[in-house]
């Protein structure tokens, strides 16, 4: 059976050095493709497109990842700028929250990844809080701290105990979005991962944290497992 094909979404960046080049350029870590290949996928990147082929592009996949990356702009969510806000990410957002809206209604199965799990709030009428304290430190390096699973989500079936998870982000859920379940917190109340409930049609899981800079695949094997097409019985 072939393996399933995931597509992870990219960081733009305007200027990236390599080599005796430095040009625009649009770009994953490497912890993202090695998590899904560990994880029995195989992996393509998705650079921002026009958002109308969102569904196209989807139907050519297997399953979503939602890359970090920058704050989601607050005009989406319809709130106001908090200065501590990010500059806007216009492209991306316009394209990764047209592929999460294409995901959850062709039920192509969908991770979010930090940025992704805020994304795939506000892709659902949710909010964010634009800025809270003690969970990044320095830029760039990630730092590790416990999560919780809520009992009887599908997160606590993947990892039933407390997990130290690596992370780095200013910003969380507020106002969850339509359907959507808290399924694990920071000690400090934090929501650390959202869900479509196990009944739902559509397999939609995001987490606050950075598994591609982790060994544990039991999130992303999970949605290998969900994105693996089954061939039909012959009669």
């Amino acid at each position: 059976m072939p393996r399933p094909l995931i597509g992870i979404t990219t960081y733009v960046e305007a200027s990236t050095r390599y080599g005796a080049w430095d040009l625009p350029t649009a770009l994953v870590p490497t912890g993202y493709y090695e998590l899904v290949q560990a994880s029995g996928g195989s992996a393509v990147l998705l650079p921002p497109d026009d958002p109308g082929q969102a569904a196209e592009v989807l139907g050519r996949l297997d399953g979503l990842v939602v890359a970090g990356g920058p704050d989601v702009d607050p005009v989406h969510y319809g709130a106001p700028r908090d200065p501590r806000t990010g500059a806007p990410a216009t492209v991306r957002d316009a394209w990764e929250l047209a592929l999460i809206r294409a995901a959850l209604d062709a039920g192509t199965p969908l991770l979010g990844i930090c940025r992704g799990m805020q994304a795939l709030n506000v892709a659902l009428g949710g909010t964010l809080v634009q800025h809270i304290d003690g969970h990044a430190g320095v830029p760039g390096p990630v730092e590790w701290h416990p999560v919780r699973p809520v009992a009887g989500t599908r997160y606590a079936s993947l990892v039933p105990e407390v997990a130290e998870v690596p992370t780095y982000h200013h910003q969380c859920v507020d106002r969850l979005g339509r359907g959507l379940i808290a399924s694990a917190h920071a000690l400090d109340g934090t929501v650390e991962a959202i869900e479509l409930p196990a009944a739902d049609a559509a397999w939609a899981l995001g987490v606050q944290w950075h598994p591609e800079r982790d060994k544990d695949t039991r999130v992303m094997s999970a949605l290998i497992t969900a994105a693996t097409r089954i061939p039909a019985t012959l009669p």
